[in-house]
């Protein structure tokens, strides 16, 4: 299978080969194409195909593809839309997706109450200022979710046909869950590659500890891959040092674009850092090397 290196349109310059106006246009255009086209899908849950098995992973089970490398480096989670349910060490979860222009007023304040809760303290003084910023954030249209959601009672599985896609799995639960957590991301460009940029990933209390944070970078990192994206990107607060910790263990690294790698003096007046993990050489290159040139 083609990695999304392979796809993604790029400019390979030999040395002193001047890259021409219409190449530019023509590659920014591509590129515009692509983060558009992922943009438009509507549910980006079911964009997988059907899952092969079932890896344990510790106290939780997490479907694997069989080929690792349909993906390039990175080990991603299976179809979410095929699941029955996902068990973290008894937190039993599903997910659904949303878009920041279709929220509910219940699910506007919930993620308002839980940003407040997870993120007050990290800002310090500057959450006043910043909690207007996110309010803002959150019901833009490009806003995309991913919604964790609780339940005790199991699953019923409908079944239902879709047309030039076969039979398609509904699992709805018995009783309607709770919110646990989100996950708010964006097709955005970034240096001029197109990435996912995580805007927040937030869980309540109750879910942390039991893999679920790193289960739903996964499922990120498996949608940035799978729509062509050259990386993931989010930012994190310095005092935040639990948050740097998790990401760090996954692999994700500060960003030449990050203010304390493109100045050091400026990076030390900077309450944060931008982390990024890249899935090709051109992404690496500007992201993680800060190189502007191939």
């Amino acid at each position: 299978m083609a990695t999304a290196e392979k796809k993604r349109p790029r400019i390979s310059s030999g040395a002193g080969r001047t890259t021409s106006r219409k190449e530019v246009l023509e590659r920014k255009k591509a590129i515009d194409e692509l983060i558009r086209k992922a943009i438009a899908v509507k549910d980006h849950l079911v964009q997988f195909p059907a899952f092969h098995k079932f890896q344990r992973n510790g106290n939780y089970i997490v479907p694997f593809y069989h080929n690792k490398r349909k993906f390039g480096p990175v080990e991603v989670p299976m179809s979410w839309y095929d699941l029955e349910h996902l068990s973290f060490s008894g937190l039993s979860v599903y997910l659904e997706s949303g878009r920041g222009d279709k929220l509910t007023l219940p699910t506007r304040k919930y993620i308002q109450n839980l940003l407040k809760v997870n993120m007050e303290e990290p800002y310090g003084p500057e959450w006043p200022s910043e909690e207007k910023i996110k309010r803002q954030e959150m019901v833009a249209p490009e806003a995309r979710y991913i919604f964790i959601k609780q339940y005790s009672n199991g699953f019923t599985t409908e079944c239902s046909m879709n047309q030039g896609e076969g039979v398609e799995h509904n699992h709805t639960p018995c009783n309607e869950g709770h919110l646990v957590g989100f996950v708010h991301y964006r097709f955005v460009l970034e240096d001029e590659l197109p990435v996912v940029y995580v805007y927040e990933l937030q869980m309540e209390t109750s879910a942390h500890g039991k893999g679920l944070g790193k289960f739903m970078m996964q499922l990120i990192e498996q949608i940035a891959c799978t729509n062509q994206m050259g990386a993931v990107m989010l930012t994190v607060q310095k005092a935040n040092t639990q948050a740097m910790a998790f990401y760090t263990k996954l692999r994700y690294v500060i960003s030449s674009t990050s203010p304390s790698r493109v100045d050091p003096q400026i990076g030390l007046e900077k309450s944060y850092e931008i982390l990024c993990k890249t899935f090709d050489s051109e992404a690496k290159s500007k992201l993680e090397d800060g190189n502007e040139e191939l």
